[in-house]
Formats: structure tokens, C-alpha cells, sequence
């Protein structure tokens, strides 16, 4: 059936160009989107405007009465309704050539129908691009999610929710940027290929560099060159960028994605709490226009200050547990007794493994879970009160985590210790230990100060805002299987 309906538009397009018609234009002058046309002339009566519009976009309503032809036509702020007459329309009878997918542009006076509906009366109209491929069901628009996936083009034309989640998606963004450019940051740019990864506990993609024969790769984050940077003196640095983890996919996991890094110098974690509980307002009001709204059944409250908690103590109130009072062999026996598997066996990666297990999902207001277990973050100052933790903090919200945050580690002396014992995780078979990097030490030797620094994943603060629960719906392209067809 679709081979045929293919065919039937090819010959369609050989109809045309032999009627002296360019199928496929260099250009075409708009003067409105659809959306200003309504506002313009929204109080617009059954008597045609004096001046004329001219509009572009898809077609994606076609009715024929004779000699008359009624058509919506689709740019990127909505549809507008368009009459094409017999009588005042310039090449009426190759409308017959005209169908449901085609992108024409179309010129005329503006009138509202008797119906109500505003409409453009063309006087005249331009084929922009043949389409060749049938357009899905118009009743029924695109409903696979793997189709919506695989050809989101379909999905934007056809789904107005998924459009309006890119467009949120786009206005995140621009409030993450205005919030850091009005504080002074710098926005900057690092390698994307590194000779050595690092800032985080992931697997790398690994590729090889032909002209110098090396191998490279992608990167898992941006967080050691930024700090380069804090040591060159810049202070105040971000970069929106895509990091790459070779890693599950799920709903909250792409081997793909996009954070926001920033780091402060002078500054530390509470610092950094300050502001991810301000800039997280700040989206919420831009999108939704006001500081709460509901996902699932849950009505989130995101108007700061959030809630601190430490990881201790939301292990106490939702796993029952007291672990300080626990010494290292005491809780990995309690771990093995409740089934939980902990990769590292030390005291502190039980403790993660039970907030994991018993605190995480719980936390749908926002939460920032302090104070990590010292062994479980590499890159992060000891607390300044209890050498047992760390200065470190995530921010959880609808029980995803959103943040993740420290008092950077400035002694290069205590990183190289921490370097040298993620070496003999790694040779223990820890393949998401952070590699020794020389390069970083040796940036740390010449003084790093007191320094603030945050990610944030703007893939799942785009979910959160915009009421998705799978990540692929608000990644424009997915990380997806090749189509076996």
C-alpha cells in the first residue's frame, strides 16, 4: 500500500515539473508565522483584509469541493486555515498535484469563515517541496513510540506535546545561561576527545586518533578541565556540554546526554546548594509560571530552600538502620542479609548501596542528601567536621538524582592518594574507577583555592519539568538499536 501511494506521488511530481512547476525551490519570502496571522487579525470579520499575508508550511488537512480547496497549513508556531477558489487562486487546476505532506507557501487576504475560523483567501502559491512519502494516519498522528524514536520529524509535526517539550527543553536552557552569565560566570568550551578520561564513575567510549596514532576518549565529563581553569585563575567558569558514558540504557540513562558543570572558586558546597535551589525555581517559573506543579500523582513544591538531609540520616528514617553505630564488618554483614550488593566492600559504599536501596525513591520533594561517605567520592574534600564524609551533596527530586555537587578537593597531595586508591579498585576489577591523571595533579600543584563546583543533568530537569518519564522523550535523537527492517 505505502509503495503505491509513493508511486502515486512521484508521478504527481512528473505531472508538475512537466507544467513548468519547481518542485523544489531556492527560496521563499514569508511575512507572518501562523500564529502572528491569528494575533494580527484576531478581530478580523467575513470581509477579506486589504493587505495581504504570506505564509509557508506543511500541509496536513487537504479537503477538494470542487472548486474550492480547504487546507490547513503547519509552520512552527501552529496552523492556519487556507482557501484555495477556482475563481481568485492563480493555477487552480494544479492543486490536483497538491496533497497532505506537501510544504507550500501561499500569499492572500486574511477573512474569517462564516464558521468562525480565520483563514488566508490565496490569491497565489508556491510548491516548496513535493513530499514523496505518505504522511501517517491525520486522524491518528504518530502513536509508536519507537516510530515517534526513530523518525522524530514525524513526532514534531504530529504530536504537539513532544514540540512543546523541545521548546521547554530550548527555554531551560536559556534561563540556565542568563542565571549563570548575570553572576559572573564565563561560559567555556573543553575537549569532547581526551587522552584521559575522568570527573566521574563511568565507562569510557575509546577511539583511536589516526594522524598521532593515540588513543582518545569521549568524554564522561568536563569536571578536571574546568578546574584547570579555576587553577588559570578565571574563577568563575560553566559549560553546557555533552558527555558521553558507555553505559545501561534506561529511563533516566542515555550513552548520550547534557549536563551544566560550574565551579566557583572561593566558594563551596553550601554555596553550591544557594544556587541549584535558585537557578531550579528560576526553570520551574519559567516553564510552568509558578514554583510548583504535578508529575504522576505527586504536586512538587520547588520553592527553595530544599530540604537537607544527610545520607545517614535518610538511611535511619527510611531503612530503619542506625549505620554509625555500625563498624565496617557489622554493615556489609547487614547488606548481605538483606540481599544488597555492595562492589566495593568498605563501610562507606554500604552506606551508599543502603540509601540506594531504601531512601532514594522516597525522595520526590526536593532533597539535597549531604555528607557522602569519604571513600565513595575521589574528588571531594573530607568534611570539616567528621573526617568520615565528605563535603559532597545530590540533589534528589521525584526520586531521580538531579545534582551532584562538592567542596573541591584542592591538596594535590590527598588527590594522589585518592587517585592511587581508585588504581587498586581498578585492578580489583572496578572499571569505573577514576584513572590516575599526572596532567591534573600537576595543575593542582601549582595551588588550586577553595572551590565550589556542580553538575546538573539537563535531561532529566527537562523530564521533570515537562511531565516525562522516560529520557528518550526529551532527547530529540535517542540512542537507539539499528532498525532490523
Amino acid at each position: 500500500m505505502e509503495e503505491k501511494i509513493t508511486q502515486d506521488r512521484y508521478e504527481k511530481l512528473s505531472a508538475l515539473e512537466q507544467a513548468g512547476v519547481n518542485a523544489f525551490p531556492h527560496r521563499y519570502e514569508t511575512t507572518h508565522h501562523t500564529k502572528d496571522v491569528k494575533r494580527e487579525y484576531e478581530k478580523i470579520g467575513q470581509a477579506p483584509s486589504d493587505e495581504h499575508v504570506s505564509v509557508a508550511g506543511r500541509i496536513m488537512l487537504h479537503r477538494s469541493m470542487g472548486k474550492l480547496v480547504f487546507a490547513q497549513l503547519q509552520d512552527r508556531t501552529g496552523r492556519i486555515q487556507v482557501l484555495f477558489s477556482h475563481n481568485d487562486t492563480q493555477q487552480f487546476e494544479l492543486l490536483k498535484h497538491i496533497e497532505m505532506g506537501d510544504i507550500v507557501g501561499v500569499r492572500g487576504a486574511v477573512f474569517r469563515t462564516k464558521t468562525g475560523e480565520i483563514t488566508v483567501k490565496a490569491d497565489n502559491y508556491e510548491l516548496l517541496a513535493k513530499g514523496l512519502k505518505p504522511m501517517p494516519e491525520k486522524y491518528h498522528g504518530v502513536k509508536d513510540t519507537e516510530l515517534r524514536y526513530r523518525k522524530r520529524y514525524l513526532d514534531l509535526l504530529y504530536n504537539e506535546e513532544s514540540k512543546q517539550t523541545f521548546m521547554h527543553r530550548a527555554r531551560i536552557i536559556r534561563e540556565l545561561r542568563s542565571f549563570l552569565d548575570n553572576q559572573g560566570f564565563i561560559e567555556v568550551d573543553t575537549p569532547i576527545l581526551q587522552p584521559m578520561y575522568g570527573g566521574a564513575a563511568a565507562r569510557p567510549f575509546i577511539t583511536h586518533h589516526n594522524a598521532l596514532d593515540m588513543q582518545l576518549y569521549l568524554r564522561i565529563s568536563d569536571e578536571l578541565y574546568l578546574k584547570r581553569l579555576i587553577v588559570g585563575g578565571l574563577e568563575k567558569v560553566y559549560e553546557v556540554c555533552r558527555n558521553f558514558r558507555n553505559e545501561g540504557i534506561d529511563t533516566t540513562h542515555n550513552p548520550e546526554f547534557t549536563m551544566v558543570e560550574w565551579y566557583q572558586a572561593y566558594a563551596d558546597y553550601n554555596t553550591m546548594m544557594a544556587q541549584a535551589e535558585e537557578l531550579l525555581a528560576r526553570m520551574t517559573q519559567a516553564v510552568h509560571g509558578k514554583l510548583f506543579f504535578t508529575f504522576g500523582e505527586d504536586t512538587i513544591q520547588m520553592k527553595p530552600p530544599f530540604r537537607r538531609l544527610k545520607m545517614v540520616d535518610a538511611i535511619k528514617e527510611y531503612a530503619k538502620l542506625d549505620v554509625e553505630r555500625m563498624d565496617e564488618r557489622e554493615i556489609l554483614l547487614e547488606c548481605r542479609n538483606r540481599k544488597i550488593d555492595v562492589p566495593q566492600q568498605t563501610w562507606g559504599h554500604a552506606v551508599l548501596a543502603l540509601f540506594e536501596e531504601y531512601a532514594e525513591k522516597q525522595l520526590i520533594q526536593p532533597t539535597f542528601i549531604i555528607d557522602y561517605p569519604w571513600e565513595t567520592s575521589p574528588l571531594t574534600k573530607k568534611h570539616r567536621k567528621d573526617d568520615r564524609y565528605v563535603e559532597r551533596f545530590e540533589l534528589f527530586i521525584n526520586g531521580w538524582e538531579i545534582a551532584n555537587a562538592y567542596s573541591e578537593l584542592s591538596d594535590p597531595r590527598d588527590q594522589r592518594m585518592r587517585f592511587e586508591k581508585q588504581a587498586e579498585d581498578a585492578k580489583k576489577g572496578d572499571d569505573e574507577a577514576h584513572p590516575m591523571d599526572e596532567d591534573f595533579l600537576e595543575a593542582m600543584e601549582y595551588g588550586m583555592p577553595p572551590t565550589g563546583g556542580i553538575g546538573i543533568g539537563i535531561d532529566r530537569v527537562v523530564m521533570l519539568l515537562t511531565g516525562n518519564e522516560s529520557i528518550r522523550d526529551v532527547i530529540l535523537f535517542p540512542t537507539l538499536r539499528p532498525d532490523e527492517k
